[in-house]
């Protein structure tokens, strides 16, 4: 289990592009625009890019899409 999370959370392009976006996203709703509405909506935003990406890992960790 430890071996296939290394391999998962590992600098991969989609994992750094997720996580910059993610990032971005933070400073957006609680350093630009520090409303409640805009926080939530920004919870959200990031909670559907993180299931979009454990359904890709999950594919790829079935299938071997990558491999």
């Amino acid at each position: 289990m430890r071996e296939f999370l290394r391999e998962v959370l590992e600098p991969s392009r989609y994992n750094v592009a997720t996580a910059v976006v993610v990032v971005g996203l933070l400073v957006f709703a609680y350093v630009l625009v520090p409303q409640p509405l805009v926080q939530y909506s920004v919870w959200l935003v990031i909670f559907t890019i993180w299931m979009a990406w454990f359904v890709y890992v999950g594919v790829d960790y079935v299938y071997g899409a990558e491999s």
